[in-house]
């Protein structure tokens, strides 16, 4: 029992060695390579001047809009 299963792991070991894995680089010319470094997988500039506003208010809005929208039902009139 143990000599089969010590057969079968040396096959498996030598089969996997056998393969031959490889990899390529990144074609820069590709069209679906993006540029990498920081900041490079977000879809918006941090850097920019008025970033922070521009991220403070969208987050504001996100955010009490939907307060804003229930207050609106509970004070609209009733038929």
């Amino acid at each position: 029992m143990y000599a089969v299963s010590a057969s079968r792991a040396r096959l498996a070991t030598s089969l996997v060695a056998r393969r031959g894995f490889s990899t390529t680089r990144a074609q820069l010319a590709s069209p679906y390579h993006y540029g990498e470094g920081p900041r490079s997988n977000i879809p918006f500039n941090p850097l920019t001047k008025y970033f922070a506003v521009r991220y403070w208010a969208f987050m504001a809005t996100g955010f009490l809009l939907p307060f804003g929208i229930s207050l609106w039902q509970l004070k609209k009139t009733r038929p």
